[in-house]
């Protein structure tokens, strides 16, 4: 098993989309919908508790046809099954991408280099589940000898915006433990979150593959300087009792303070936006049971059998990667809307820009050639109706094509019909809406307005209708994306598991720092370094 390195452009099925999309570039879709009363449902997938609606997008039957060759044509089936064996698809970084291992049975057969990991994944989640159950109950105290009361996870990146939507998106399972994220290097957001908590009653979780990371180090020593200032009476080895780390730097763990026992192990071959099902997911676990933790694992697991097993024609996260590449590099969209009907994913959006952008922002393949081709969507959006007062005037009448997911929910959780039913009247109006438009003849009102009173319509949409939020729906749908965005990866031939793009940011403040520190401003253009003399100032 091994993964192609094929360029997309150079396959039958490509050269036979740019023909077919010259044809159906303006295809209505209300047309299509009127000469096939079936569409609906041929377009539709329903899997467990998920409604899967792909009809209102601007393919035919070939469209679809030709796209799912393009899929076969790059050896996607091969590729996912060295995605799930344990290959090393990460070939930049020499690495496997087994996020799929940290949710899958017990009884699974992976390996990396020969060696079963499943035995050491089982150990951790039991790890998990025990520590868990310790700081819940309140057998575990701080070092007054009070049970814990709030859990600060201190972590950036994968090991901030996965932990920090799931629990968001599950506060209607949450416990009576208070989970506050500190990630920004931001003092001014450090020092509002040590404001609101009680050295004695609170837990730190130190999240950091290296225990090197600038922004994460930086605040947990912030943290740990007031943890053990004077008027809170604790000592060097307080530490132990509420700091614990999830690393693979066990060392440097050790060094800061923290019990051996209460470091988590972190592996390379988890990426850290692909995280939040190992032991990075520690602060989930303590938010609202070890249970509802593996619900949400379990969930996901299911998801990765279903895109494991199923023909690509009604397999749910490869429709959604081939459209989205039908519009990336056809209709040359360059961005994607995601828009979930509940509060409670106000932080999901922001949890997908990093697992899309981070990934498939690529601009070489894997030959190590520039592509000819666009890579990669901005993600973008916000819970509904929300989003409806604030931007979609742009997808309605703007002059963007802005392909939209719109994701429901069909039960709410608390059970208030009433506003239920709103909402969702909301969610199926919009995408019917922008399915359809208003035409000239159907706007009414003075002659001069009615121009600007006329709606397009025409634009894309998938719907994404699921039973009801649990954590276990949670983890299909985070799963749902996961997949996605490593289809696209294949066919778009790039690696999506690395992201060197980000380090030579971080190398630069390393160094701007240092200059900061001497007061010396050298080897910068000429706008850094009055930007820099500004700075320091204003600031003496």
């Amino acid at each position: 098993m091994h993964i192609s390195k094929i360029n997309p452009t150079t396959t039958a099925a490509w050269k036979n989309l740019e023909k077919h999309f010259k044809k159906v570039q303006h295809v209505a879709m209300k047309d299509l919908f009127a000469q096939n009363p079936n569409r609906a449902k041929d377009f539709t997938i329903r899997w467990e508790d998920f409604y899967v609606d792909f009809s209102k997008n601007r393919i035919t039957d070939e469209t679809f046809r030709l796209l799912l060759q393009l899929a076969d044509e790059v050896h996607l089936k091969e590729a996912i099954q060295a995605y799930f064996s344990g290959e090393k698809i990460n070939e930049t970084e020499n690495r496997a991408v087994l996020h799929t291992a940290l949710r899958a049975s017990g009884n699974a057969d992976v390996k990396v280099d020969g060696v079963h990991i499943m035995p050491e994944v089982i150990s951790v989640k039991e790890k998990i589940k025990h520590f868990t159950e310790a700081i819940v109950s309140g057998k575990q105290k701080g070092f007054t000898n009070k049970a814990f009361t709030d859990v600060v996870n201190i972590g950036v990146g994968g090991s901030d915006l996965g932990p920090a939507m799931a629990v968001e998106a599950l506060q209607y399972y949450k416990n009576h433990l208070i989970t506050h994220f500190v990630s920004n290097v931001d003092g001014d957001h450090i020092q509002d979150i040590i404001n609101k908590i009680n050295p004695e009653t609170t837990l730190f979780i130190v999240v950091s593959k290296s225990f090197t990371t600038q922004e994460t180090i930086s605040n947990a020593k912030t943290i740990k300087d007031w943890f053990l200032s004077r008027e809170f009476g604790a000592k060097q080895e307080d530490i132990a009792k509420h700091f614990v780390a999830v690393s693979a730097n066990i060392e440097k763990a050790k060094v800061f303070g923290i019990n051996p026992t209460n470091i988590f192990p972190m592996w390379d071959w988890v990426g850290g936006r692909f995280s939040l099902w190992s032991a990075v997911g520690l602060s989930i676990s303590l938010a609202v049971g070890n249970d509802h933790f593996e619900k949400l694992l379990q969930g996901a697991n299911k998801m990765d059998i279903h895109f494991k097993t199923e023909a690509f024609k009604s397999n749910i996260p490869v429709i959604l990667a081939l459209l989205g590449v039908w519009y990336t590099n056809f209709y040359q969209t360059e961005s994607e809307a995601v828009i979930p009907y509940s509060q409670y994913l106000d932080k999901f959006v922001a949890y997908l820009q990093q697992g899309v952008m981070e990934s498939n922002g690529k601009g070489v393949d894997r030959n190590g050639k520039p592509v000819n081709y666009q890579t990669g969507s901005i993600i973008w959006g916000g819970p509904g109706t929300n989003a409806q007062h604030a931007f979609f005037q742009l997808i309605h009448q703007g002059t963007k094509l802005i392909p939209t997911d719109f994701i429901g929910f069909v039960q709410s959780l608390h059970g208030n019909k009433g506003h239920h039913d709103k909402l969702m009247s909301n969610f199926f109006a919009q995408t019917e809406a922008l399915l359809n438009g208003k035409n000239i003849t159907e706007v009414d009102g003075n002659e001069a307005v009615i121009p600007f009173k006329v709606f397009e319509g025409n634009k894309p949409t998938n719907t994404i209708l699921i039973n009801k939020l649990t954590p276990e729906s949670l983890g299909k749908l985070i799963a749902m994306y996961e997949h996605k965005i490593f289809v696209q990866g294949i066919i778009w031939n790039i690696f999506s598991f690395d992201q060197f793009g980000v380090e030579l940011g971080k190398k630069l403040a390393g160094d701007i720092l240092n200059d900061l520190e001497e007061g010396a401003f050298v080897n910068h253009d000429t706008s850094t370094s009055e930007l820099l003399k500004y700075y320091v100032n204003l600031t003496k």
